[in-house]
This record gives structure tokens, C-alpha cells and sequence, in this order.
């Protein structure tokens, strides 16, 4: 556990912001499919990417990914359309992590795959067999890694791939983002209404840089917000970026940051302008900056109305379930009004508490810039940060955080 604190609550710092781990697990697995792997620059630090490094280079039978999502999903994909017999299994949070939709996806498409515990989850035993094409239909409102890794494999599909995406399409820009970096390196496909097609192709490999992490730069706007002034040069992020979580600009700008993009990355800036008339944000496509904006809107009282939070259930943990619980303990509800429709209530109580961080590296950083409001934030397992951000808290003390 540490104690955080803010003795000053006016904020200037130049950000050297992690690497995407979002970018950088689609790029490993693209250049890996490659028949010649590029060289790629600025990877991720994070524990998710360094897993799939390690894993991807590795000729062991049993790749244990630990409890990164991504990893396993795409590891998964991988493993069955490169004909490499594995076995994938990971913490008990990870086997309690459904899989079953990219399974019987890549069944269709004659992938031999079988749950060596419980129907559904890891861990699972894939046998190496060639993919033919096929017309797969899939929800598309699970989580967007499911499609992602289909999206990445289908060029090495025998006939290609085509993927019909059914019911609401959440997180469109990670999607977005695979197809970009798959266009990147050489393999086109096209949306047509709902289904993406991908023709049988080759990848390209070409050297990339990784774009920092809008994820992590999220953290840094929430600071700036509950800051009384703050002037932060948050290096590395690109106005023509890939990341669906770049909208958190705009978000924020309910809170009262403004953003302006320069060469070398963005500087943001508290103007002072708080929305207390509240806002509407369905965060379908960013659903990683839910616990960010509800923390925020809670400390400035500003009322929010959330949708699109359904693949929250299934993260590192129940985020929901963790923000009413931790949100409780400040005065502030957080209540379910419509089927799918939760909304931020409460006069916020500026009393020092202990955040549990329930093993989720986002629970932790969200939370992390209450210490501005706060004489002091106790954080439990501060450690989770690894798992995107491993500098975060060597960057809160560069930013003025005393850490204890």
C-alpha cells in the first residue's frame, strides 16, 4: 500500500508518456505474421506487451500469459492459424475471463480447440491445422479483441475471411486501429454495412514506431481537471492517431481542459470551465475511460450520465461493481437508472480514504488524482500499474506527488 499527496495543487510537468499497449500487441502479432519481421520501435514497457514479446519468441508447448486479455486473445488467433500446437492459460482472473466466442469462430474456420477446464475459458489446447475461408457471423458486442484477432489472422486464412458482426458494434476505433496497422503492413480489407472482409493476402513488414498510450495520457487530464491550474506537455501523442481513446480530449473539455496539439506531442491546459449542468457520454468506443471520467465527475460534482458500458463486466475485474464500491466510500453513487444507463450522483466528500485496486491497473490510476482534493489517498496494491503503465508512479512524483 502507499499514501499519495499533492502539496501543491498547481501542476506543470513535461509527461514522457508509456508506449500504447494496444498499438503495440497488434504490431507484434502483424510482424510476426509477416514472412519477414520488421523492426519495431518504442514497445511498451508494459507487463501485457512484454508478455506477448516473450511468449511470441518462445518454442515451449505451454504459454502462460499471465492476466493479460489481449494477450491471450490474440495469442490464441495466432497460435491457430500459424498450425502451432499450444496451450494457453493464465491467473485464475484470466480463467474466469470468457473466450468461448473466438473459439467457435475459429472452429468454423477448422481450428482444433478444446477447454481443458471449464466450457468456455481458459485454459485451452490448440492443434496446429490449416484455415480455410469462410462467412462467420459474430457479436460484436462483447469485446472488439474477438474481432481484432480474426481481423489480424485472415490474410493467412486459406479464401480469405469475411466477418459479419452482429447486434451493436462496440469499440469501433480498436477495430479501426487493427485494420489501420493491417493496412500498415500490407493487408487491405473493407467494410461492407455491417461485415468486414479480408481478402487471403501477405503482410508487408515495414519498421514502426509505437504511438505513445492515450490510455495513460487519460490519468493526466484527470489531474489537470482537479488541479487549480496545470500546464502538462504530454509527449509522444499524435493528432492523427490511431487510438479510440484520443477522445478523451474532447471529454475532458466538460471538465475544463483544453488540448492543443504540437510537434512533439499535446499540451494541456486547466481553463476553469466545469460543465455543472452535466453531460451524456456513451463509451462503447472508449470503454477504458469510463472509470477515468466517473472519478472526475464525481471530485467536481458535475452530473454524468454513462452508457455503453457492458464489456466493463468482463476487464480485470467487475468495473462497475468496483466503482460503486470505491465511489461509496467519497459520498457518490453510481446507479443503474435504465437498463445499460448508470448515472453519477452525490455531493463528494473530501476525506482521505483506501482505494482497493481489486488487481485492476485502471482502478488504481483513475483514482490516483483524488489526492489533489484529498489531505492524503491510501492506494492498495499500487503495483497493478505494471500492467499498462509501470512508470506511472515514478511520473506522479515528477509531477509534485509525494509518495510514502
Amino acid at each position: 500500500m502507499i499514501r499519495l499527496q499533492f502539496h501543491s495543487p498547481h501542476l506543470q510537468a513535461d509527461i514522457p508518456l508509456a508506449a500504447s499497449k494496444s498499438e503495440s500487441n497488434r504490431a507484434l502479432i502483424i510482424n510476426a505474421l509477416s514472412p519477414q519481421p520488421a523492426r519495431l520501435q518504442k514497445l511498451a514497457s508494459a507487463r501485457d506487451t512484454q508478455t506477448m514479446i516473450r511468449l511470441l519468441a518462445s518454442d515451449e508447448h505451454r504459454l502462460d500469459v499471465l492476466d493479460a486479455g489481449t494477450t491471450m486473445r490474440f495469442l490464441t488467433a495466432y497460435a491457430a492459424a500459424t498450425g502451432r500446437d499450444s496451450l494457453l492459460t493464465g491467473t485464475a482472473r484470466m480463467k474466469q475471463r470468457p473466450i468461448g466466442i473466438l473459439v467457435d469462430a475459429l472452429r468454423q474456420l477448422g481450428a482444433e480447440i478444446r477447454y481443458l477446464e471449464k466450457e468456455g475459458y481458459p485454459p485451452i489446447q490448440i492443434q496446429g491445422k490449416p484455415l480455410q475461408g469462410s462467412e462467420i457471423r459474430i457479436r460484436g458486442d462483447v469485446s472488439s479483441q474477438f474481432i481484432s484477432a480474426l481481423l489480424m489472422v485472415a490474410p493467412r486464412v486459406a479464401g480469405g475471411l469475411t466477418l459479419h458482426l452482429t447486434g451493436k458494434i462496440g469499440s469501433r476505433p480498436y477495430i479501426e486501429m487493427t485494420r489501420k496497422l493491417m493496412q500498415l503492413f500490407g493487408a487491405q480489407s473493407q467494410w461492407k454495412g455491417d461485415s468486414l472482409i479480408v481478402p487471403e493476402q501477405s503482410y508487408r513488414a515495414v519498421p514502426y514506431r509505437i504511438e505513445s498510450d492515450w490510455s495513460g495520457a487519460s490519468y493526466w487530464y484527470s489531474m489537470a481537471a482537479l488541479s487549480q491550474s496545470a500546464e502538462l506537455k504530454l509527449l509522444g501523442l499524435r493528432q492523427d492517431s490511431t487510438q479510440g481513446d484520443a477522445a478523451i480530449a474532447e471529454v475532458m473539455t466538460h471538465f475544463g481542459v483544453t488540448t492543443r496539439f504540437q510537434e512533439d506531442g499535446v499540451l494541456i491546459q486547466k481553463n476553469g470551465t466545469v460543465s455543472q449542468q452535466g453531460f451524456s457520454q456513451d463509451f462503447s468506443d472508449i470503454p477504458d475511460m469510463a472509470q477515468t471520467v466517473a472519478v472526475v465527475a464525481a471530485a467536481l460534482h458535475v452530473p454524468v450520465r454513462m452508457s455503453g458500458l457492458e464489456s466493463l463486466r468482463i476487464k480485470e475485474t467487475d468495473r462497475i461493481a468496483a466503482l460503486q464500491q470505491e465511489l461509496a466510500k467519497f459520498g457518490v453513487r453510481m446507479e443503474e437508472e435504465e437498463e445499460g444507463e448508470f448515472v453519477i450522483r452525490g455531493d463528494f466528500r473530501a476525506e482521505a480514504a483506501r482505494i482497493h485496486t481489486y488487481e485492476d491497473h485502471r482502478m488504481a490510476m483513475a483514482f490516483a488524482p483524488l489526492a489533489l482534493r484529498l489531505p492524503y489517498l491510501e492506494i492498495e496494491d499500487p503495483a497493478v500499474v505494471g500492467k499498462s503503465y509501470p512508470e506511472f508512479w515514478e511520473h506522479v512524483v515528477a509531477l509534485g506527488g509525494v509518495i510514502t
